[in-house]
């Protein structure tokens, strides 16, 4: 088996670095393939790596434009006080300016992303075809379980930090202990270590009750069956997007987590690509 950093190198080498505006610097975005676009937004303390087990796959039929969205990441700070729309309003104007003019584009956004993916959804208007939410908050639905995560920084080892990281995954993103490789634990502590902008915040506050209904996009959820965010409440979450979108359709992945994409990346990947593929 590889290793971690070299798995993550071979993935990003085969993607074309683009860099758009934020702030006085710049967000990071790595494309992937031709074909129609497919924008993906990653969670919170996260980067394009959340999405390392689909961007291969889906850019066999897609041009993938996967971000690092302000703050986390590669990416440069935004602007402060920054809310989920100005950092959308960022995300949006960097992804206008890589789309050729009058191109379409799907989005699907992670947890965090999924709040900044249906603020961009808003603001580009007609030229977002579908959105994806997966494990998204922003839709005001308090969590049944009571997460705690490990404070990882308070630990002066590398080997005990290590070991919070993967705790960490076995408390919020994954659903299975034995589905926490090696990866996984690397890209947890690499996206930690770089995270500045403070997403939780911004995740519970439920705006997109307000930006859903006025983006022209098909909506759609994809939701991992043993997502601990969603504990109880997956029947309130497809309720709850209905009730915005009435023709929103609602997938659960069993046996999978918050961390869906990854956990159970080819069932993931096989349906994300039925949800983009409905006419």
């Amino acid at each position: 088996m590889s290793e971690p950093a070299a798995i993550v190198a071979a993935v990003e080498t085969g993607s074309l670095l683009r860099r758009t505006a934020c702030g006085a610097g710049s967000m990071v975005w790595h494309v992937w393939g031709t074909g129609p676009a497919l924008a993906l937004f990653h969670g919170g303390y996260g980067s394009w790596t959340h999405w390392i087990r689909n961007v291969e796959r889906l850019a066999r039929d897609r041009r993938v434009l996967a971000a690092d969205l302000p703050g986390l990441g590669d990416s440069d700070l935004p602007p402060e006080p920054y809310t989920a729309p100005s950092i959308a309003a960022i995300a949006a104007a960097g992804l206008r300016s890589l789309l050729d003019p009058g191109e379409s584009v799907d989005i699907a956004g992670f947890s965090f992303g999924g709040v900044i993916g249906g603020h961009v959804a808003e603001l580009l208007g007609p030229p977002v075809r579908n959105l994806v939410l997966s494990g998204s908050g922003g839709i005001g639905i308090p969590r049944h379980a009571k997460i705690e995560l490990i404070n990882w920084r308070g630990l002066s080892d590398a080997h005990a930090q290590r070991n919070a990281h993967r705790e960490n995954l076995a408390i919020l993103m994954l659903a299975d202990p034995d589905n926490i490789d090696p990866l996984a634990v690397h890209l947890q502590v690499l996206n930690a270590q770089r995270a500045r902008t403070k997403s939780r915040p911004l995740s519970r506050m439920p705006s997109l009750l307000v930006a859903l209904p006025r983006m022209k996009a098909r909506l759609h959820g994809i939701w991992g069956g043993s997502d601990i965010t969603a504990h109880g409440t997956l029947g309130e979450h497809a309720r709850v997007l209905r009730s915005l979108r009435p023709d929103a359709s609602f997938t659960v992945i069993e046996r999978a987590g918050h961390w869906v994409q990854y956990e159970a990346a080819d069932r993931y990947n096989d349906a994300l690509t039925a949800v983009l593929s409905q006419n």
